[in-house]
């Protein structure tokens, strides 16, 4: 070989570095890495074209691929039916009389919405069109109302059946039904955090979340919304039930998710052009996250082939910095990249590398959810947290002009109880893999 390996590995890695943050999509930018790289590893195109098409095929063979479209289509179901928002209805007027019970139904629902979508962005944009109307209508404090929105989305990538957890999974090969239970208990602690922080701060400051008018609140539920709500529950119950109990592998469950959301459809009148929709939305949605997935593939592949791991470990030790020092290192990158780019990419781009440094001592369950967590908080994080300006960008679509500033300023208390349960994690890891001892 003409160039020896640590200098290879310096070069690739700027390279992509450099494409990717001069608009080169990181898709080209993985796929291109992983030739050129294995090109200077076996000096022969043919090998190197080999090598990481070999890669490719193995992963698109893999039935675990088809987890993510099969989920996208479950929320979209459930989310253009209208059952996503029957829901939250029928959370908001059980919660009646609670202080701030808009802002901890906003909580709740995005817990259970986020349940069936598995997306935080999907989450935020569902409920900046649910959830600010009823808030504004009520007289909420502004940075109050949009910061309940944008930081209870982030649950969405916790609470399985979680994309980023499903993506995790296949760059680490770690059991996907695994760390949808791994993100349970996490998913819950954070959840009451939020809902206990809406319900304190209503307490303390009654004049940023007035009770609204509820006379004859529960009496507007019909019942087609009711068993909407509860069938979504029972839907939830029985895609991670059955994950849980062994009955579905993820990819099962994902199938069930979606044909059973189908039916649900179906019972809130959704028609075939709807249905058609939601299909080709879904397709729309996958087929970019899985083409990243698949030279996310290729990349892993030029990773190993240049035995990346002895090369880390080497200069980890080389440096001195101990296992808290190369944590916090990662969570650092984990947020500067949370401003940058999307959730899937910073997976794609981190974990293949990551995942060396972290000790035989660090349970990989607990390490996953403590990334993830990273990950999120960063897209809470000033000043281009893709989360705000989603809520943002939906809100200005409503004819709502709220500043970026009052989003971002509301949205640090999630941020900050974000960082709070990354820490617990990986100091108490129990949290994330004691549920995973039962699947």
């Amino acid at each position: 070989m003409g160039i020896d390996l640590d200098t290879l590995m310096l070069l690739t890695l700027l390279g992509m570095l450099l494409a990717i943050f001069s608009g080169v999509h990181i898709a080209l930018a993985l796929g291109a890495t992983a030739m050129i790289g294995t090109y200077f590893i076996f000096e022969d195109w043919y090998m190197a074209a080999s090598q990481v098409g070999g890669a490719a095929y193995e992963l698109i063979r893999d039935h675990i691929f088809m987890t993510i479209p099969l989920f996208v289509l479950m929320g979209d179901f459930l989310s253009r039916s209208g059952a996503a928002g029957d829901l939250y209805t029928l959370i908001n007027k059980g919660l009646k009389g609670v202080p701030g019970r808009l802002g901890v139904a906003t909580v709740s629902g995005n817990a259970a919405f986020a349940a069936v979508t598995g997306t935080s962005i999907a989450s935020a944009a569902a409920f900046s069109r649910i959830a600010w109307p009823e808030m504004k209508k009520a007289g909420y404090d502004h940075s109050f109302a949009v910061g309940s929105i944008a930081g209870s989305a982030c649950l969405g990538m916790l609470i399985p059946p979680s994309v980023l957890l499903i993506v995790w999974g296949i760059i680490t090969e770690d059991s996907i039904g695994k760390l949808f239970v791994a993100g349970v208990i996490p998913g819950i602690i954070l959840a009451l955090l939020f809902a206990g922080y809406n319900l304190i701060k209503a307490m303390r400051n009654p004049n940023i979340a007035p009770e609204p008018d509820t006379l004859g609140d529960i009496a507007k539920i019909n019942r087609e919304q009711i068993i909407s709500g509860l069938l979504i529950i029972a839907l939830i119950i029985l895609v991670l039930g059955g994950i849980w109990g062994g009955v579905f592998t993820a990819t099962e469950a994902a199938g069930v998710g979606a044909l059973a959301s189908f039916f649900i459809a179906l019972f809130k009148g959704m028609k075939w052009k709807g249905i058609v929709s939601s299909v080709i939305d879904a397709g729309k949605i996958s087929a970019p996250i899985m083409i990243l997935l698949i030279t996310a593939g290729m990349y892993s592949r030029f990773l190993s082939l240049s035995d990346i791991d002895s090369l880390i470990v080497a200069s980890m030790a080389s440096v001195g910095l101990n296992e808290i020092m190369v944590l916090l290192m990662m969570v650092i990158i984990w947020l500067v990249l949370g401003m940058l780019l999307d959730s899937i990419s910073i997976i794609l781009l981190t974990v293949p590398l990551f995942i060396q440094l972290i000790g035989p001592d660090i349970n990989p369950y607990a390490f996953a959810i403590f990334g993830i967590l990273a990950i999120e908080a960063g897209l809470l994080t000033p000043p281009f947290g893709l989360i705000v300006y989603t809520v943002k960008g939906v809100l200005a679509a409503g004819g709502d002009n709220v500043p970026l500033g009052v989003i971002f300023k509301g949205s640090i208390p999630y941020w900050i109880m974000m960082l709070i349960v990354m820490v617990l994690v990986i100091l108490i890891p129990e949290l994330a893999s004691w549920l995973t001892n039962f699947v």
